[in-house]
Parts: C-alpha cells; sequence; structure tokens
C-alpha cells in the first residue's frame, strides 16, 4: 500500500521560504501570485492493506516524527489499486 503525508506550516507561521519563492517568481513577472507556502510531501511504501489501520499509524508518525505539531499540520493521503483515499 502506498501513502502519502503532506506537511505544511500552521496558517500564522512565517514561512521565510515560502516568502522568497514568491518574490522569485514576482521577478520573473509572476505578478499573479497572492500567497505562496512550502511545504513538504512524504512518499510511503507500507506493509499492509487496512486503509484504516494504515491511516493511524501514519498519524502516530507524524506526531512522534514526520511533523512538528507545533508548527505544523499535516494531511494523510492512502493510494490503494490507483485510487487516492484522502483522510485528514
Amino acid at each position: 500500500m502506498r501513502a502519502r503525508v503532506f506537511v505544511r506550516l500552521k496558517r500564522g507561521i512565517l514561512d521565510p521560504q515560502g516568502a522568497a519563492v514568491k518574490r522569485a517568481l514576482e521577478g520573473l513577472g509572476y505578478r499573479e501570485v497572492q500567497e505562496l507556502r512550502v511545504g513538504k510531501v512524504l512518499e510511503l511504501e507500507l506493509e499492509g492493506t487496512d486503509p484504516g489501520q494504515a491511516h493511524g499509524r501514519l498519524e502516530e508518525m507524524c506526531r512522534r516524527l514526520l511533523a512538528n505539531p507545533v508548527t505544523e499540520e499535516f494531511t494523510v493521503e492512502i493510494v490503494e489499486d490507483g485510487a487516492r483515499q484522502r483522510l485528514a
């Protein structure tokens, strides 16, 4: 089973990397970008077939290591047989 975890800074947390990318885009003429936040995507290959159990384990991984609960939020996406199942 494949999974993706999307980690991004919570609203209200300063994102200097996002600000730098936004400025760079503006310098290239892309002035329509109003806000830009940078995050990370982690792709995992998991053993097992139970999406509910996998989701619980992924949430535990995020709380313990993959995301900082003070400054970041995360979303988990389980990918099964080419179909996506997004779980908050």
